[in-house]
């Protein structure tokens, strides 16, 4: 459980640049961050301005050129890969565009799965999957497919899988991108209720700006500055 008003993810002077060709693109320079436990944030800014490489960095997917990233006080990239991977696994969550749920799994192992690499008990892991599908709405479709959901529910699915290990904090990267407009605002209306219910933070990219508007804080990223709006 995330103590009210800490700092669960904290950007210091992170800055991070690719090469194309023979030229080096500077994607992000001396970007600060700090997330509290329970907000909710958007992030916003032209297509290719950074975004989601900065989500990557926040979630310890990519790794700064400088600066650091600390999860719970921790620097990721001062802990070995199984200590960042083992942290990823049970402090943070994952949206993407995409669902990326595993076809031939139910709905319910694979939101249960994180729980079992985790090394929970079969048991526990199903009850704890089977309380999150409910919450999203899916408890009638615990043993279907992927390819038996709707695109809403497999990303409902997604939603549960992200929240099913009691993360700090769920970071998604366009997660209502992919769905009409009327499954995107069911889907954004259940991310908001599990944000408030279980005190997780929630920061989003998102090209949506009615969206990002009923978020708690909004960030634009623009010529690799972010600065809040």
């Amino acid at each position: 459980m995330n103590e009210q008003g800490s700092i669960v993810i904290q950007a210091n002077n992170v800055s991070r640049g690719f090469r194309q060709g023979p030229k080096r693109v500077q994607v992000l320079s001396d970007v600060n961050l700090q997330v509290p436990a329970g907000t909710s944030m958007a992030i916003v800014g032209a297509s290719g301005a950074g975004k989601s490489t900065l989500l990557h960095l926040l979630g310890g997917l990519d790794r700064p050129d400088e600066g650091e990233v600390l999860v719970d006080g921790r620097s990721l990239w001062k802990m070995s890969d199984r200590e960042r991977s083992d942290l990823r696994n049970s402090r943070m969550g994952f949206i993407y565009q995409f669902h990326h749920l595993l076809p031939e799994f139910t709905a319910l192992e694979n939101v249960a799965m994180p729980l079992l690499i985790r090394g929970e008990s079969t048991a526990v892991a199903a009850r704890r999957a089977t309380d999150l599908l409910d919450k999203v709405g899916l408890e009638q479709r615990l043993d279907h497919k992927p390819g038996e959901l709707s695109g809403g529910e497999r990303q409902r699915a997604a939603v549960a899988r992200a929240l099913v290990g009691g993360p700090g904090c769920v970071l998604g990267d366009e997660p209502t991108g992919n769905l009409d407009e009327r499954t995107a605002n069911h889907v954004f209306e259940q991310l908001l209720e599990l944000n408030t219910e279980l005190n997780t933070s929630l920061i989003l990219v998102t090209h949506d700006m009615r969206l990002a508007a009923r978020l708690n804080q909004r960030f634009e990223l623009h010529m690799g500055s972010l600065k809040p709006f």
